[in-house]
């Protein structure tokens, strides 16, 4: 199995891209993104590309891939809704529209959050955004799944890149495990997301839109 991984430096694609080097299924995983994660791998392949808005005169280097695992993306805290558009809507759909012509029916994986709204059109700003980028990748030719983590216990040395949250980790780390146990389905690891992942674009899933349970029942099997 041949997949891409786009925003592999983040939190979440630290952890995507671990499984997918520990899968024994998986020969060739390609990174997209403006900086190169520093791993080093035999079936590991790095796009460094400076404009995630555009991927033209690339498709041959994004051809001939199973999968494509989207963990790219921002906090929306302090931001515009235009702004946070731009790179949560844009961004996104430039790499899946892209992918849908090059790779038709491929598996696409979208790193979206719990709490996402569908309906585009309530209250909260970073959910409606989500909801609207989600609607868009279930109407391409792709074969979208959404997963909405809440909390995320990262496993493994990994680390937010977001000061803040790296904060946050640090303080309140010693409870996820504590939390993971008392709350199952709200709380979910950076592993149990990769290995989600991996499990979905191998066998598909009966829903489109993955909750926290649904990923950890995914990893159960």
């Amino acid at each position: 199995m041949k997949v891409l991984v786009f925003g592999a430096t983040g939190m979440v694609g630290q952890g995507v891209l671990r499984e997918c080097l520990r899968d024994p299924e998986v020969g060739l995983a390609v990174t997209v993104g403006r900086t190169a994660t520093g791993a080093r791998d035999a079936k590991l392949r790095e796009i460094v590309h400076g404009d995630l808005s555009s991927y033209a005169g690339m498709e041959g280097e994004l051809t001939g891939f199973d999968a494509c695992f989207f963990c790219l993306g921002v906090s929306s805290s302090g931001m515009k809704e235009a702004d946070y558009e731009r790179v949560t809507y844009g961004l996104t759909l430039a790499a899946a529209e892209t992918l849908s012509r090059v790779n038709p029916g491929m598996t696409f994986i979208y790193v979206s959050g719990a709490g996402t709204d569908s309906s585009e059109r309530g209250r909260i700003m970073w959910a409606r955004v989500k909801g609207r980028t989600e609607n868009a990748l279930l109407r391409l030719p792709l074969k979208p799944y959404m997963f909405r983590p809440g909390l995320i216990e990262p496993l493994d040395g990994i680390q937010s890149r977001t000061p803040v949250y790296r904060v946050v980790y640090k303080l309140g780390g010693p409870l996820l495990p504590v939390l993971r146990w008392a709350l199952p389905n709200q709380v979910v690891t950076t592993r149990e997301i990769g290995r989600a992942m991996l499990a979905v674009a191998k066998r598909g899933y009966e829903k489109r839109i993955l909750e926290t349970k649904d990923i950890r029942a995914v990893v159960r099997g």
